[in-house]
């Protein structure tokens, strides 16, 4: 009878990681970069709001200035200026 004697092979492949430990750099890589996302994109309703803001106020600028523009006051100072460049001499 022959007896085999089986010797350990020596590792030659790194050894063995847990699959939390594989997963886990990719998982923290995914989520810095989903984070750094998020971050960049919270200020995009303000521009939104700021133009909001602006449209609102310069309706209200131009009503301001049609309720001045319409007055007695500035029409003769207006059609005295339009008179004057209009006139030769």
């Amino acid at each position: 009878m022959t007896t085999t004697t089986t010797h350990p092979r020596p590792s030659t492949s790194l050894p063995a990681r847990s699959l939390s430990a594989r997963v886990r750099p990719w998982v923290t890589g995914r989520v810095r970069t989903v984070r750094a996302m998020i971050l960049a994109r919270q200020d995009d309703g303000m521009a939104t709001a700021e133009y909001a803001i602006a449209t609102i106020a310069a309706v209200g600028f131009a009503g301001l200035l049609i309720t001045v523009l319409k007055s007695a006051t500035v029409k003769g100072l207006l059609t005295g200026l339009i008179t004057s460049a209009l006139s030769i001499g």
